[in-house]
């Protein structure tokens, strides 16, 4: 039988061994600009940014076999709410707080159960800048909403410091080509905190640095809700070519 106490030390290895595996995930940025909203990741293989629905999006750190699965849930419960409801029904909120929130945390404090090791970014796109939203779900099910911009990233203090560098670099609200460079520098940032944990205020050069030394490696992935479009579908990925310009002045 377990005490109490078994089930807290249970849910401590739990979350050590998820914090370990995510600590080496690419981050997400996402931004709100002008004319919609962006995640920005790098990726070595498979896709990294996601449609969910018509206005949400979705990206995520994390084992891939999860990150599927929670892509597949929020998809399915999305389509489900706009058929039963309607369309303006399938919010971020609900997707996220009602659909997926608890499956996460039953999974995770169920010593029997595999728990998902994942974090992850969902962007909802608004008809103007100051009502998009962002949510970001954790492995325990606990979210939170932001607004403006928000990032995921394979260690809190990671997130803590692109999050820094973010309202430092970004007012207003700014254009799809000022963001760009702005999240590029954050991302390097923040994953080059999550490798050095104990670093407290990783430069904006180390960051660019680490983001060049990669590109070898892999590619950046940068997907787009627009807000004002003549396309049917709001959702696309960004071409290559339209971000090689930015890479290039890295």
């Amino acid at each position: 039988m377990l005490t109490p106490y078994d089930f807290q030390e249970n849910l401590q290895q739990r979350a050590q061994y998820i914090r370990n595996r995510l600590r080496a995930g690419s981050p997400v940025i996402g931004i709100s600009y002008d004319n919609g909203i962006m995640l920005l990741s790098f990726k070595r293989r498979g896709r990294k940014v996601f449609e969910i629905y018509d206005r949400l999006m979705f990206s995520a750190i994390g084992n891939q076999a999860d990150v599927e699965n929670l892509r597949l849930a929020a998809i399915d419960f999305s389509h489900q709410e706009g058929f039963v409801r309607s369309p303006d029904d399938v919010t971020i909120q609900r997707v996220v707080g009602f659909a997926l929130s608890p499956a996460l945390k039953k999974a995770f404090g169920d010593p029997l159960t595999a728990p998902f090791v994942v974090r992850a970014l969902f962007a909802e796109l608004h008809d103007t800048p100051e009502h998009d939203l962002f949510y970001t779900l954790n492995y325990d099910g606990e979210f939170l909403p932001y607004e403006r911009f928000a990032v995921i990233g394979g260690t809190a203090n990671a997130e803590e410091q692109a999050t820094r560098y973010l309202e430092a670099n970004l007012s207003g609200v700014p254009t799809f080509e000022s963001s760009v460079p702005v999240a590029l520098t954050a991302w390097g940032i923040a994953y080059e905190a999550a490798q050095l944990e104990e670093a407290d205020g990783v430069s904006e050069e180390a960051g660019r640095r680490r983001l060049r030394e990669l590109l070898a490696e892999g590619q950046l992935e940068v997907g787009i809700l627009e807000r004002h479009t003549l396309r049917e579908n709001r959702f696309r990925l960004v071409p290559h070519e339209q971000i090689e310009p930015f890479l290039q002045r890295l």
